[in-house]
């Protein structure tokens, strides 16, 4: 029987179980990355764990995300990092040097190996033939200190590619199609390996594009094939050695495949406010766009950048659109200034801005109330651009580039009409390279003293799981719940490293007053209780939409499903994501109701049948807990921390 290309990887990193989807396993992690909004706490949970260095073969700190320092707390936080980097053994990337994934695509990332990353859209690593996964920073920590990763073992769909893109189309528009067939949700525990002679007819930036954002449709992860494009790639950026092949056997068997034919892709958008919401730009044609976000670590390479550089070259932005644009990397700023790029773009109107997350988290760029902003990142979440009454809608780099010469949503196509011819952009032979902006660790790191701000603390600890939970619903939430709902990010995040404060924040979104009445709850001794829909925890791998209900008292969420890197969260710190036995007694609870969880803990223990009773309404529903052994203790102990102090003593 043949093998796959995620199966080949996986099995030679497994140290438990055995390929056996739907199973868990754990694997051996070789690289990870973290970025400063996840990774401060990720490295104060590492350091709680002991170790005195990383074990990983190669890990990398990236300031990318709260770039933008108003206060204090971002620059202290930068500091902790870049101490703590130094302390442990990994290199530190500089604000300024570029988004993670963009930067680790270009400077570490190699064929065949495993990368963990705090962040959800790890698996932009796919792109060259990794197994990218994201997670939570307190698992990130754990796979730096030594320890395995646990997933289960995935469902792998094989996406076979046929064709080739036309003019005007892009891997942008791919990826939607990808949405619009699969959704948001439905699709946890499974991999999208990417097949076919179209795979040829893609870039490496191209391949990332649709590896980014296929962590929009819940998969663990994306994979491409390491070919002869990988390898021109990789010599491009100076690292041939670090290529290796690696493609899937003839006879390879999937849990699942679809054919999807290139040359009939069409420029698409997702609407607001999901990732899911897809239709075609030529739908939407003619509406009056307001700003025009070009970037983020989806769309922010060399080939995007130039594409767009060359169809607005001559060209001026149109006098209603805000055109701003931040590249993905110091690399990718540098090579576009040398090529011409940056020069045609800044005449064209463009705001250039740093090479960072900024505005597609909301740290930056908010648009004007009621504003239509088209952005080629990958999220377009309620409020997530800054400004909660803009409508938000995810393009591509060519979709982008119509809308800022016409000022309206535009089929890129038609630009053919009004002359304009699309750029063939071929990928570079040879990058300009400078790596003096990442600091690598010294020859005697013990000498290093980790800088702590006033803004920093301890990680707070979990309570073991009580014999019952009683507590009261704080919130009854709908489907598509999203960790941007649940905990912001924008300006709100420059708390990461201070719980108590950033826990002030949870679900302000949704409604302002949670806070005040989840801290009543909490202080009168009974638990917070979350009600939630399909899909809860969608989005951002950020821990602190479980770190911060466990700070405040919370021991279980029921909803319908969730999500995967959330669910691991949720256990991380001692929280049992429960589910709906039946979905209709979802209707049957409100918020306010005082629930009782009796005998949860022998319950979980032995594996029996859990029963919820609302007390309020005088009713009884069942529920249903996935946890495997290992993670049933995690639970009972009161969380992954806990967990480890019980195993080492």
């Amino acid at each position: 029987m043949g093998k796959g290309i995620v199966q080949k990887i996986l099995e030679k990193h497994i140290v438990e179980g055995k390929w056996e989807p739907g199973k868990e396993i754990a694997i051996k992690i070789d690289q990870t990355l973290t970025q400063d909004a996840t990774g401060t706490m990720a490295y104060l949970q590492f350091e709680a764990m002991g170790a005195p260095s990383i074990k990983t073969e190669l890990s990398v700190s990236y300031v990318d995300h709260n770039t933008v320092q108003i206060g204090f707390e971002n620059a202290d936080d930068h500091k902790y990092l870049q101490s703590v980097a130094a302390k442990y053994g990994i290199i530190y990337s500089r604000a300024g040097n570029g988004i993670c994934h963009q930067v680790h695509l270009e400077r570490f990332g190699k064929p065949s190996k495993t990368l963990l990353g705090s962040d959800s859209h790890t698996p932009t690593g796919g792109g060259i033939g990794m197994v990218a996964i994201g997670a939570g920073g307190l698992d990130v920590a754990v796979a730096m200190a030594g320890g395995p990763f646990y997933i289960t073992c995935p469902k792998v769909i094989k996406v076979n590619l046929k064709g080739k893109l036309k003019p005007w189309c892009a891997a942008k528009d791919v990826v939607l199609k990808m949405l619009e067939i699969f959704t948001t949700k439905g699709n946890v525990g499974c991999v999208f390996e990417y097949e076919g002679e179209g795979v040829k007819t893609l870039s490496v930036p191209e391949r990332a594009t649709i590896t980014n954002m296929g962590a929009e449709c819940g998969v663990t992860t994306s994979v491409f094939p390491s070919d002869e494009t990988t390898k021109a790639f990789l010599k491009a950026q100076g690292r041939e050695k670090d290529w290796t092949e690696l493609t899937a056997d003839p006879d390879a068997e999937y849990f699942k495949e679809i054919d999807l034919d290139l040359g009939e892709i069409v420029p698409l958008t997702a609407y607001p406010h999901s990732p899911g919401n897809i239709k075609t730009v030529k739908e939407l044609e003619g509406m009056d766009v307001d700003q025009v976000c070009l970037g983020s670590c989806t769309n922010s390479s060399y080939k995007d950048l130039m594409t767009v550089a060359k169809i607005l070259k001559g060209k001026k932005a149109h006098p209603n659109v805000s055109f701003v644009i931040a590249p993905g990397s110091k690399q990718v700023l540098e090579n576009i200034a040398r090529d011409g790029g940056l020069t045609d773009l800044i005449a064209a109107g463009a705001r250039i801005a740093e090479s960072a997350c900024g505005f597609c988290i909301g740290n930056s760029q908010s648009p004007k109330t009621d504003a239509v902003t088209l952005r080629t990142s990958n999220r377009n979440f309620l409020g997530r651009s800054g400004t909660k009454s803009a409508q938000a809608y995810l393009v591509s780099p060519e979709t982008a580039a119509a809308a800022v010469i016409t000022g309206k949503m535009t089929d890129p196509r038609d630009l053919e009409k009004q002359g304009f011819k699309y750029p063939d952009v071929q990928m570079p032979k040879e990058f300009y390279i400078d790596d003096s902006m990442f600091i690598y660790p010294p020859e005697h790191p013990e000498h290093t003293k980790i800088y702590r701000g006033p803004n920093i603390g301890d990680p707070p600890a979990a309570l073991p799981m009580p014999d019952s939970i009683t507590g009261e619903v704080t919130i009854k939430v709908e489907d598509q719940i999203t960790t941007d709902h649940i905990i912001p990010a924008g300006s709100k995040m420059k708390y990461r490293s201070n719980v108590p404060k950033y826990s002030e924040f949870l679900f302000e979104i949704v409604d302002p007053n949670f806070y005040e009445r989840a801290k009543k709850i909490r202080d009168s001794g009974k638990s917070n209780i979350f009600v939630a829909g399909l899909s809860y925890g969608q989005g951002s791998s950020r821990e602190h939409a479980a770190l911060c209900p466990m700070f405040m008292g919370t021991k279980a969420v029921i909803a319908k499903s969730f999500e995967r890197i959330h669910t691991a969260n949720l256990i991380n710190f001692g929280i049992i994501p429960l589910t709906f036995k039946n979905d209709g007694d979802y209707n049957k609870v409100e918020q306010g109701d005082n629930l009782e969880i009796p005998n949860v803990k022998n319950v979980i223990h032995d594996g029996g049948a859990l029963k919820v009773k609302n007390k309020t309404k005088g009713t009884e529903f069942e529920v249903d807990y996935n946890l495997s052994d290992r993670q049933r203790e995690i639970i009972l102990a009161g969380g992954t921390l806990a967990y480890m102090k019980n195993k080492a003593k």
